[in-house]
């Protein structure tokens, strides 16, 4: 298991990730996600706070952090099927034949073409629903390399923008702008433990928490 180190209190984030930053704790040519926070919450406790899978630097969106390695392990696990949506828009618009046949042939899984030092691979089943001729949803339940890009590169198309707005049951609300993010409610953290079928009750800071009555 990844992030070992066991905190005295426990972090949950959700942030709404711009584009342009990276997932990573340094980088030379780009702001991180990290530089939100400040540094007691990065540096405390016996664990580092680190995200919940990664989005690629011009990906936008839901994004998860924590420093509880027990939660993140199995969120991240392809065995676990947790799902992810995202919002797609494509270069080029796609007739409602086209759409049935992208839906058809996504859910039952493509060749993903080869990217960098990832070869060809075969992608699982995703679900697509169309808001348009050129803009869909997509679901996901595993993180290939750049697999949605490369799902709608199989299929003959190409992604020009990218946003997550859904994660393991949790969504990305509008009043969230980009960069900014929020303490996960109660609520939010017993809905992911119920699903991970994680049992143990941590000693949860209150600063990494908020109350159902309070506003976002």
């Amino acid at each position: 298991m990844r992030h070992k180190k066991q905190p005295l209190q426990f972090y949950y984030f959700l942030m709404n990730k711009a584009a342009g930053e990276v997932c990573s704790t340094v980088s030379d040519s780009h702001r991180t996600v990290y530089e939100h926070f400040p540094a007691d919450v990065l540096e405390s406790n016996g664990a580092k706070l680190h995200s919940i899978g990664r989005l690629d630097c011009d990906t936008e969106g839901l994004l998860l952090f924590t420093n509880d390695g027990k939660l993140s392990d199995f969120l991240t696990r392809p065995e676990n099927k947790i799902e992810k949506t995202y919002f797609v828009r494509l270069k080029n618009l796609v007739t409602e034949i086209q759409q049935k046949e992208y839906a058809e042939q996504a859910e039952l899984g493509v060749t993903l073409p080869p990217e960098k030092k990832f070869p060809e691979q075969k992608s699982n089943g995703a679900k697509i629903r169309w808001l348009s001729a050129d803009e869909c949803e997509i679901t996901l339940t595993e993180g290939k390399f750049h697999e949605v890009k490369r799902i709608f590169r199989a299929l003959k198309n190409e992604v020009i923008y990218l946003k997550r707005v859904k994660f393991a049951g949790l969504e990305l609300e509008e009043s969230l702008n980009p960069g900014q993010f929020r303490p996960l409610y109660e609520s939010e953290v017993s809905r992911l433990k119920r699903k991970t079928k994680i049992d143990k009750k941590p000693d949860i800071s209150k600063k990494c928490m908020r109350k159902e009555s309070r506003t976002v």
